[in-house]
């Protein structure tokens, strides 16, 4: 170490300062690498491995029961690296069993967003999305999570990462340093959807690549064979002379002069076929030993050529599957979700590298193709996205499966799994120790309200927020329809118009976020146990939601959720008959206001809230009272361009729900009757 730098070093500890980045090189030298990537925000695996807060899963919906103590598949909403710190405390507890009781994942599919900033479709080289970190910072935020995602591996297991020809060179250097350049096994070469675009100068880009690599050298893998489209009959002859050991019950067939004999052992250029010795063309050998010949007559697949006189093989109705797998799609547009992944192909990855029972794991899982077929595969699956359209589009997809790849046959029941948040949590153990008054002060202050102790009918309110009361309601109960109504009959006829109930969203025990009575409107406050004892002490980043079809897999490093805050939404619902469309009937839905509300430190000011900040709107048509099922969705941006109306002719059931989505990620839930939709 170079004196003055050491000096340097000292002065700062003796002097309680800050050690300069720049010198973690030179304190924490890495171990000599053939080759390295070198770029600016590169930190050390240590780092990340200690540094990454784990957010524990709370459970947020039940889709199935499982018996206890038996596996049930998780769906997870949240940032990824954050999820996958809890995934590797989950295995280290020993939490990930596989089929054969090895601990972690054993297969991991991701396919991220690509990370150059420039715009691609599925379909082809136009608008799809843009990435929203580029260059070293999208490199920097795949590392970490390949970090993780590598100790969450079983010790046999693999992964397979998507890729297409701008990063790939990069991330196979990220990769040889994570994984080790001797467990990289295949480039495995996959369908981009084909388009042909005139007059540009280079070729048209017409593949992606995966990468498959594996934690160790002693790793599963099963190979995949496909079905031959053509059997062929081919020529069982190869070049050169070979003598082959003959078995002892076939050494009656040959006359002295076709054996050679060595060590006890007869050798010969024949083969024994249909009885008879038939020998090889002048300098060449049979291709195959008695043995497999003898296989091979069996299955019908011998025969004599009558040209040649020699024997012809028929190749096998199956083929082994090598690294160009080009003959089927890599993309599939059955759930209208932009990059969505083929079944066939998350088919032979999950048949090569897994056994059934075995953990499947997907943290960029979008539109839910890995789930989903592990599902019909037979195998244990985890499934990580931070966007609430892919949330609720995997819900869907997962209660209408299908049995066979594709998505065709027979309706597919799924096995038990569960949505769990990661970073919102319905219960935790620091608001129940927390003494009453300091919590009431607390989640007070966390939605700005004033604290105001005041009575309504001698029920304690205990502040306002915009000039409306505000309850704190009790931590330890639990809030219900028939406590709404009891309250509703002691004050409804004191309040003006509004109350606000301050409630964990553990104790909440309905999915609206208002409750009309009468006149007055039950405003519900969700308080998630989200990491409270950080939120003074860190800003989090919030997960911003896509406004654009082009935005959905923008690349966020994130490191927390911001606490739950609906919307306030203004919308008017109608129904008219268009005198010039082919339709009877249209249902408008007319965003009249929108505006989400933001309480703390890092407040973002929009011009227009209600062009800027809605994200979309989710509609389900016909809500079955407890499960939101998504049928429609419209981005913000497609929203505003039709003067923030939608416009549907889709027939409705007699309830509906509508989730109003800001960038943030919050949501805003309206329950309607048919007959809300008022004929204008």
């Amino acid at each position: 170490m170079d004196k003055n730098i050491k000096k340097e070093i000292i002065g700062c500890l003796q002097n309680d300062k800050s050690i300069p980045a720049e010198y973690e090189e030179v304190l924490f030298p890495t171990t000599k690498k053939e080759y390295e990537l070198k770029y600016a925000g590169k930190e050390r695996k240590e780092v990340i491995l200690n540094d990454t807060m784990s957010v524990p899963f709370q459970p947020v919906k039940y889709f199935g029961k499982a018996k206890e103590g038996d596996w049930a598949n998780m769906l997870i909403f949240g940032d990824n690296l954050q999820a996958l710190k809890h995934l590797l405390k989950l295995k280290n507890e020993g939490k990930l069993k596989n089929s054969d009781g090895s601990d972690g994942v054993k297969l991991v599919y991701i396919d991220p967003p690509f990370g150059t900033g420039e715009q691609y479709d599925a379909k082809g080289d136009v608008p799809a999305y843009s990435a929203k970190l580029q260059g070293t910072k999208f490199l920097e935020f795949l590392r970490k999570r390949l970090i993780l995602l590598r100790e969450i591996l079983s010790d046999d297991g693999s992964i397979y990462v998507r890729i297409d020809y701008h990063f790939g060179h990069y991330l196979k250097i990220l990769m040889d340093e994570i994984f080790g350049k001797n467990y990289f096994l295949n480039e495995i070469v996959i369908n981009r959807t084909k388009k042909i675009f005139e007059g540009i100068k280079r070729f048209n880009t017409a593949t992606d690549s995966v990468f498959f690599y594996t934690k160790n050298k002693n790793y599963l893998f099963n190979g995949y064979k496909k079905e031959r489209l053509e059997q062929k009959w081919i020529q069982m002859h190869s070049p050169g002379i070979r003598w082959t050991n003959v078995p002892d019950d076939y050494i009656k067939f040959y006359s002295k002069s076709q054996l050679r004999e060595k060590n006890n052992s007869f050798y010969s250029k024949g083969r024994v076929y249909e009885g008879k010795i038939i020998m090889p063309p002048e300098g060449r050998h049979w291709t195959f030993i008695q043995e497999r010949l003898n296989q091979y007559v069996k299955e019908g697949r011998i025969r004599m050529d009558s040209k040649s006189g020699n024997m012809q093989y028929k190749t096998s109705p199956l083929e082994i599957v090598d690294s160009n797998w080009t003959d089927i799609p890599g993309y599939s547009f059955k759930f209208s979700y932009p990059t969505e992944n083929s079944e066939q192909l998350l088919e032979r990855i999950i048949l090569s590298s897994s056994n059934k029972f075995d953990i499947v794991l997907d943290c960029f899982a979008g539109s839910g193709t890995t789930g989903a077929v592990a599902e019909k595969l037979g195998r244990k699956w985890i499934m990580v996205d931070c966007g609430k359209l892919a949330i609720y589009t995997m819900q869907k997809r997962l209660m209408n499966l299908k049995e066979e790849i594709g998505n065709k046959g027979k309706p597919l029941k799924p096995k038990p799994f569960i949505l769990y948040h990661a970073g919102l949590y319905q219960d935790g153990k620091f608001l129940v120790k927390m003494e009453d008054k300091d919590y009431k002060d607390f989640v007070l202050e966390l939605f700005g309200c004033q604290k105001r102790i005041h009575k309504i009918n001698g029920l304690e309110m205990h502040g306002t927020l915009n000039n409306h009361s505000v309850m704190v309601f009790d931590k330890k109960h639990f809030l219900t329809h028939e406590f709404l109504d009891e309250l509703h009959k002691n004050i409804g006829s004191f309040v003006k118009d509004n109350l606000y109930i301050i409630a964990p969203v553990g104790v909440v025990g309905f999915n609206e976020d208002y409750v009309t009575k009468g006149k007055i409107k039950y405003t519900i406050l969700r308080v998630p146990n989200s990491i409270i004892e950080y939120i003074k002490e860190k800003n989090f980043t919030r997960l911003e939601q896509p406004r654009t079809s082009a935005d959905i897999n923008q690349t966020i490093d994130s490191v927390g959720f911001d606490f739950i805050y609906p919307p306030k939404v203004k919308v008017v619902y109608s129904q008219e008959n268009p005198k010039d469309k082919l339709i009877d009937k249209e249902y408008i839905i007319e965003i009249k206001e929108f505006e989400p509300i933001q309480i703390g430190s890092k407040i973002v000011e929009f011009k227009d809230p209600k062009a800027e900040a809605l994200a979309m709107v989710m509609i389900d048509l016909d809500y079955d009272g407890e499960t939101f099922s998504l049928d429609k969705y419209y981005f913000g941006d497609e929203i505003a361009k039709n003067n923030f109306k939608i416009k549907f002719s889709e027939e409705i059931g007699e309830k509906i729900m509508v989730i109003y989505l800001d960038i943030f990620g919050n949501e805003k839930k309206e329950f309607l009757n048919k007959n809300d939709f008022l004929r204008k």
